[in-house]
């Protein structure tokens, strides 16, 4: 009953003692405290609890009464640190117990062996438990034992025999009440997924998993670490971070097990060497160093010090001293049999050649290289990194690219099984390192052609195929709903003084979770998805070329050691010049903006001079000597991901021309290949709140005559998500807001509250064009190797073909003669970029006028 009903057995059991039972039946209550004590509470109160249990056992002359306690208290001693003292006590305990009691002593003993990371002795005693269990008819611990032996298997990376004993004993669960159990298996199964990678169906494990004990009231630390290391394969290390440090401090408060907390130390470490903290990183792992060692548990002492290395290297240490090290751990894990002994091997040859010492450096890099053909897609990943710095270590340009193309192609198919864009994205991160590879050996061997098609081999793949989408979710419908509710009314309370409004944004942040986490459940269709391999596949330079013509140029900017390369393609040929530091050009752009929100407020004119300097300061930053070359005719600026703040329009070369913004060549190729939907519909849309009412819309409206207007009440989500859906042309007048801290819920504000990305994600063909006359709707979150999140990139996907977006706060009132100016200029016919461009001159001259115009970009090719 402790597992199935905890709360009801601690009851159960204090009743008892409180009757003052004879010796057997008071070591039996005794020992159920002790378990709930060990597993949801203190272990010194367990430790106390269980050692009772053991003296009453002795005195009721009970041999297999004291063997089961012996086995209760050998794992709480284990957990708590006192190693020697708990293997002590099984073998105590498989000496007093016979038959089936010795073979459930047997199984916790496994247990315990699992928990030390001696997998071989874990192994062994289940082997040795479960035809006893079997033949004693023992369903529930067979299950057990068949979970146990499933969970060691995936630890050796056995990940079918996992699989295999995982279904056996979900077959066993099933005929049992045992709840605790039954969550635990479903924890399992997540873990069976993840290590298999699929990481959406582990999240979605895992999860239902939470939600099981969560109505058991069981504490979830375990679950917890199998959470982060889910997170951090998915490229969401911050969050793996802060749930680590989270989990931690709950279980200091209960005085929980030490074993769990050197795991959490460790897993925090992991996460914040992946997320650039190589300080809390080093920390983390240092203390999870000593407790382990303190633990006896060589397996995960070696994993920790693997952590503690790769964080001191990221943190720049290099000599011979961390190579040896690095070295030390790799023939360490693989003689334990961890598949993370490539890592380690990749770690110390990464490390030898940044000292300049390739011939020690190739046979750990060797080592690691053979893992490239087999194992799950992020262990290949490792291979193929390791085999391309052994290639650019003997000089190979050719194997360079090679390895660095067959390392991307696994990733790639392993993108495309993530359905959810903010995944697809983030797991860029994992193939950075191939990406800056392929791209100095292509500058040094193949010219300017080939570093084109390198930059764009792993920029903004995450729009190359729309987000995968559930046929019909009503948990995920009806939570958007009430999310749009709530922040309706959070709203209402705000800008009305009303207090309190904290419980409605606690319910609002409640629902984002709820939201976020069903969309990441979301499987993909594979490597066969919107536009299948050949939007993920070699880009043809070629057919770019011809694409531009004569006139029209393609800038893309590609960036190598920290330096901005500046693509010129156009006339049948790519162009290479050198330009500034990417991070200069970020402190510009970062000025620039500032200046862009103080001229959206009349008074500061004063400041359009500095402006308009620091336009021409980001200029020479981003083009250099390239800005001389542009000729007359059109321009597509292909930015990459961190530079998508820069106001294009403010840079003087582009201030008076035709010029449109791309986050890929590949995605400015797709969009002018997209063809305009039958019927030429027109949507025009006002949401609540503008300072100016919106008052281009009633005017467009009148112009248009036979148009769409939604508006007041009408201006609702799903109405205006059915009209937008498949329009040729779309306007929106309304509040934007963008979320740094979650993209996906940047907003759109709507008559019943936010329309946010997730609500975009759902139409079955976005507008054709799209015109977003609103604040900061082309602000994006930068995230993987070189995507972007937000509002246009999830448009963009969807059959979007030209938007026209703002980077910037603007002046509400200057947007309107703005918009009519550029509709003026698609009634006759002009491109979204050149109507944008012919809107921007008719403006008035004044410094808040200027300033909308700068702040407004067309993006794609329509």
């Amino acid at each position: 009953m402790v597992f199935a009903d905890p709360g009801e057995a601690l009851a159960r059991a204090e009743e008892v003692l409180g009757a003052s039972p004879p010796p057997l039946h008071a070591s039996v209550a005794h020992q159920v405290i002790g378990i709930w004590q060990r597993d949801f509470g203190d272990t010194r109160r367990a430790l106390a609890h269980l050692r009772r249990a053991r003296d009453l056992a002795a005195r009721a002359e009970s041999a297999d009464r004291e063997a089961d306690v012996l086995a209760t208290l050998g794992v709480a001693l284990v957990h708590s640190g006192r190693t020697r003292e708990g293997l002590a006590a099984f073998e105590r305990g498989v000496a007093r117990g016979t038959g089936h009691t010795r073979a459930r002593v047997l199984f916790r003993r496994a247990y315990v062996w699992w928990v030390l990371g001696r997998h071989g002795e874990a192994l062994e005693d289940v082997r040795r438990a479960v035809p006893v269990l079997r033949q004693a008819g023992d369903v529930i611990w067979t299950a057990r034992a068949l979970t146990l032996r499933a969970t060691v298997h995936l630890a050796l990376g056995a990940v079918e025999r996992a699989e295999a004993d995982f279904t056996a004993a979900g077959s066993l669960w099933d005929t049992t009440g045992q709840e605790h159990d039954k969550a635990d298996a479903v924890e399992s199964r997540g873990l069976a997924a993840f290590r298999s990678g699929d990481v959406p169906a582990a999240l979605r494990l895992l999860d239902e998993a939470a939600a099981r004990y969560a109505a058991l009231g069981t504490p979830t630390f375990m679950l917890t670490i199998r959470r982060c290391e889910v997170l951090m394969a998915a490229g969401l290390a911050p969050e793996a971070l802060a749930e680590a440090d989270a989990a931690t401090a709950a279980l200091d408060g209960i005085g929980g097990q030490s074993t769990r907390r050197a795991e959490l130390l460790l897993v925090a470490a992991r996460a914040a060497r992946l997320a650039d903290d190589p300080a809390t990183a080093t920390a983390r792992a240092a203390a999870a160093v000593r407790l382990f060692a303190g633990q006896r548990r060589a397996w995960y002492e070696t994993h920790a010090r693997l952590v503690l290395t790769e964080a001191r290297a990221a943190a720049g240490r290099r000599s011979g001293r961390l190579v040896t090290q690095a070295a030390a751990v790799a023939e360490r894990l693989a003689a334990l049999g961890a598949p993370a002994a490539p890592e380690a091997s990749l770690l110390a040859g990464r490390i030898a050649l940044r000292l300049g010492r390739r011939a020690e450096a190739e046979p750990h890099l060797a080592s690691a290289a053979r893992r490239r053909h087999s194992g799950p897609p992020l262990a290949r990943m490792t291979g193929w990194a390791a085999q391309a710095l052994r290639a650019e270590a003997a000089g190979s340009a050719r194997g360079v690219l090679e390895a660095c193309r067959r390392g991307l192609d696994v990733l790639d198919d392993h993108r495309m099984t993530l359905g959810a864009s903010e995944l697809r994205a983030r797991a860029t991160a994992q193939g950075a390192e191939l990406a800056a590879l392929a791209q100095r050996a292509s500058l040094v061997s193949g010219g300017p052609r080939r570093l084109l098609e390198w930059s764009e081999r792993w920029r903004a793949t995450a729009l190359s195929a729309p987000p995968a989408r559930p046929p019909a979710d009503p948990v995920l419908l009806s939570g958007m709903t009430a999310y749009r509710e709530i922040a309706a009314r959070a709203e209402e309370a705000r800008t009305g003084g009303a207090r309190p409004i904290a419980a409605l944004e606690r319910e609002q942040r409640r629902l984002e979770r709820e939201i976020r986490s069903r969309t990441l459940h979301i499987r993909g269709g594979g490597a066969a998805g919107f536009g299948g391999r050949d939007d993920t596949g070699r880009f043809d330079v070629g057919r770019l070329l011809d694409r531009l013509g004569g006139e029209t140029l393609l800038v893309e900017l590609a960036v190598l050691d920290g330096r901005v390369h500046v693509l010129l393609c156009g006339r049948g040929r790519v162009r290479r010049f050198e330009a500034g530091l990417l991070a200069e050009a970020e402190r510009e752009a970062e000025h620039v903006q500032a200046g862009l929100r103080r001229l959206a407020h009349p008074g500061a004119g004063a400041r359009l001079p500095l402006v308009e300097a620091a336009g021409a300061r980001l200029q020479e930053l981003l083009l250099g000597p390239a800005a001389e070359r542009l000729g007359t005719g059109p321009v597509v600026i292909v930015p990459p991901g961190r530079l998508h703040r820069v106001p294009w329009a403010l840079l003087p070369v582009l201030r008076e021309r035709v010029h449109s913004v791309s986050p890929s060549a590949r995605s400015w190729l797709r969009a002018g290949e997209t063809a305009a939907p039958a019927g030429g519909r027109q949507v025009l849309v006002r949401g609540p709140g503008l300072s100016s009412g919106g008052a281009e819309v009633p005017e467009l409206a009148d112009r248009y005559g036979t148009v769409t207007v939604l508006e007041g009440a009408a201006a609702r989500t799903p109405r205006v998500l059915r009209e937008l859906d498949g329009a040729a042309l779309a306007h929106i007048a309304a509040h934007g807001t963008f979320r740094a801290d979650s993209p996906l819920f940047s907003s759109l504000r709507m008559a019943d509250g936010p329309l946010i990305v997730h609500d975009f994600e759902r139409l079955a063909r976005s507008p054709y064009r799209i015109i977003l006359s609103c604040c900061d709707t082309a602000r994006f979150a930068t995230v993987g190797a070189d995507e972007l999140l937000g509002l246009v990139t999830a448009l963009l996907p969807l059959g979007t073909a030209g938007v026209v977006a703002c980077s910037a706060p603007v002046n509400d009132a200057a947007v309107v003669p703005l918009m009519l100016a550029l509709h003026k200029g698609l009634d006759s016919g002009l491109s979204l970029a050149e109507a944008l461009r012919d809107a921007r001159a008719a403006l008035p001259a004044d410094a808040v006028h200027q300033a909308t115009g700068w702040a407004f970009s067309a993006f794609g090719a329509a």
